[in-house]
């Protein structure tokens, strides 16, 4: 299991290691460095974009419903088959 308050003190001190060793470098070239840190460090979260996460939302959306349609075929079919005289 990923331990998040490891990796978020992991992210500060790195960011407070940038900050310190780069004093003569820009403001620009100074938040792209933390840019590129927090994104390697977002990628041990194992997030997913809000895309992906609507992509799946509808694909289990639609799963569901037609395993309700299912259950509700079997069911009827069931019914059917008990009253049907042997």
């Amino acid at each position: 299991m990923i331990d998040k308050a490891a990796i978020i003190n992991n992210i500060a001190s790195r960011a407070g290691q940038i900050l310190s060793a780069e004093k003569s470098k820009t403001a620009e070239d100074i938040e792209h460095n933390i840019k590129a840190l927090v994104s390697s460090a977002m990628t041990r979260f194992e997030l997913v974009s809000q895309d992906e996460f609507d992509a799946q939302m509808a694909v289990l959306r639609h799963t569901r419903e037609r395993l309700e349609a299912l259950e509700k075929k079997v069911a009827e079919l069931e019914s059917a088959l008990a009253e049907k005289p042997d």
